[in-house]
C-alpha cells in the first residue's frame, strides 16, 4: 500500500513540475526529458533484470547444492543463537538463517553480485514460513531493514572510483564509511526490535554486536598500517577467496552427502530463472517513477528548499551539494553512483563535498530498489512499516556520514 502511494506520488509530482516549468518558460525540453526518462528507465529496468538472470541462475544453483548437501543447515546452526533472538518467528536451524547469514556477509564484503541472489533466496524461504502470503512478516521486515542499513566493511567500489579520479589516498573514506554503516545498522536493529517487541539487550544480541564492533576495530587497526594500494588488493583478494571458498565448500559437502551435485545445481538454477522473470515488472515500475522524478527537476527544487531552510536556521550548508547522492542512494544505486562520480568530476577528489558523497555512497543501500526487488520476488503487496524503517536507516546513515565528513575532512572546506 505504501509503495502504491509513493509510486503515484513520484509520477504525479514529476508531471506537475514538468508542466509548470513548461508553462512558465514556454520551453518543452523538460517534458521531453521526462518522457525520454520514462522510456529509458523502463529499458534500464529490463536490462538490470536480464543481467540479474544469469547471476540468480548461478547463485541459486549453488545455494541448492549447499541446501541439499547440508552446508546451509550448518550455517543456520552456528548463527541461530543470535538470529533466533532477532528473528523469533523462524524455527531454530531453519535454512533461512543460513541464507540470511550469507547475504549479510556478502554485503559486508562488498560482493553485490552474490548478495542479491542470496537475499532473494532468503526471502523465498521466509515466505514459506509466512502465514499471510501478501503481507510482509516481522522476520521479512527485520531482514529487509538490516539490508537497507548497508553494513559495510570494505567499500571497494568507492575506493576504486577515488583511485580512478586520482585521489591521494583512495582509502581515506574507509574508516568513516565503516563507522557510519555500523551506526545505521545498530540503530536500525534496535528500532525494529523495539517495534516488534523484541528485547535488544538480550545477552546473545549484545555479545554479537560487541564482537562485530571489536572485529571492526581490529580491521581498522590493520588497515591503518597498510598503503591504499595494499588495502584495495587485500580486500579484493579476501572477497574472491571467500566467494570461491563458499562454492568449493558447498560442492564438497554435496559430494560427501552423495547427492547428485549437477542435478541439484540445475534444480536451483531453474528457480533462479523464474525468480528473475517475476521481478521485472516491480523493478521497471520503481525505476520509471524515480527517473521521471529526477528528470522533471523536482529533485533540484527539493535541494534548493533544503538549502534555504538550513540557511534560515543558521546551519552550515557546505554539505548540501552532496545531498543528491544521499537522496538518490535510497532510490537508485546507479543514480547515486552517477551523482558521486559527477561530484568527483566537478569538485575533484580532494574536496569536502566529494568526500561526503563517497562516504554516503558506501554507508547506505537502495531502500526502494531492495523493497521492490525482494518483496516483488515473493508477491508481497502489504509492506507494513518496512519502508519507513528502511528510510530511517538511510537517514541515520546520511546524518552520520555528514557528521563524519566534517570530523574527518572538515579541514578541506575553503
Amino acid at each position: 500500500m505504501v509503495l502504491n502511494y509513493i509510486w503515484i506520488g513520484f509520477i504525479l509530482i514529476a508531471v506537475v513540475v514538468a508542466l509548470i516549468i513548461t508553462f512558465v518558460t514556454g520551453n518543452g525540453d523538460v517534458l521531453n526529458a521526462v518522457m525520454n526518462s520514462m522510456f529509458d528507465s523502463a529499458k534500464t529496468g529490463f536490462e538490470i533484470s536480464i543481467g540479474l538472470t544469469g547471476i540468480l541462475t548461478l547463485w541459486l544453483g549453488i545455494m541448492k547444492i549447499g541446501e541439499k548437501g547440508g552446508a546451509i543447515s550448518f550455517l543456520a546452526r552456528i548463527t541461530s543463537p543470535f538470529f533466533c533472538k532477532i528473528f523469533p518467528e523462524i524455527p531454530k536451524n531453519h535454512p533461512a538463517l543460513g541464507s540470511m547469514f550469507m547475504n549479510f556477509s556478502a554485503n559486508m564484503l562488498g560482493i553485490d553480485n552474490a548478495a542479491t541472489p542470496l537475499g532473494l533466496k532468503a526471502m523465498q524461504q521466509l515466505q514459506e514460513l509466512n502465514p499471510k502470503k501478501d503481507t510482509a512478516s516481522n522476520a521479512m521486515i527485520m531482514f529487509l531493514v538490516l539490508n537497507t542499513a548497508g553494513l559495510t566493511l570494505i567499500p571497494v567500489t568507492v575506493m576504486t572510483y577515488q583511485a580512478q579520479f586520482g585521489a591521494k589516498n583512495p582509502a581515506d573514506i574507509l574508516l568513516p564509511t565503516i563507522i557510519a554503516s555500523t551506526f545505521s545498522t545498530i540503530v536500525a536493529l534496535v528500532c525494529v526490535a523495539i517495534r516488534q517487541k523484541i528485547n535488544p539487550f538480550q545477552r546473545a544480541i549484545i555479545l554479537t554486536l560487541g564482537t562485530i564492533i571489536s572485529l571492526l576495530g581490529l580491521m581498522i587497526w590493520g588497515v591503518s598500517n597498510m598503503s591504499p594500494e595494499q588495502v584495495g588488493a587485500y580486500s579484493k583478494m579476501a572477497a574472491n577467496f571467500i566467494l570461491l571458498g563458499i562454492i568449493c565448500a558447498f560442492i564438497i559437502t554435496g559430494i560427501v552427502k552423495k547427492i547428485n551435485v549437477y542435478d541439484a545445481f540445475i534444480e536451483g538454477a531453474k528457480e533462479g530463472f523464474s525468480t528473475a522473470v517475476k521481478i521485472i515488472p516491480f523493478l521497471i515500475a520503481i525505476l520509471v517513477a524515480i527517473g521521471m522524478f529526477r528528470a522533471s527537476g523536482a529533485m533540484d527544487f527539493l535541494l534548493v528548499g533544503i538549502s534555504k531552510g538550513l540557511t534560515f536556521c543558521h546551519i552550515p550548508t557546505d554539505f548540501v551539494p552532496a545531498l543528491p547522492t544521499a537522496i538518490m542512494k535510497s532510490l537508485s544505486g546507479t543514480g547515486a553512483r552517477g551523482m558521486m562520480v559527477d561530484a568527483l568530476k566537478t569538485y575533484g577528489t580532494e574536496n569536502f563535498v566529494s568526500k561526503v558523497c563517497c562516504i554516503l555512497q558506501g554507508s547506505s543501500d537502495t531502500t526502494f530498489y531492495i523493497l521492490a526487488l525482494y518483496f516483488g520476488s515473493v508477491g508481497i503487496k502489504k509492506t507494513r512499516y518496512a519502508l519507513s524503517f528502511g528510510l530511517l536507516a538511510d537517514l541515520v546513515a546520511v546524518v552520520a556520514a555528514i557528521f563524519l565528513g566534517y570530523l574527518f575532512f572538515g579541514w578541506l572546506i575553503q
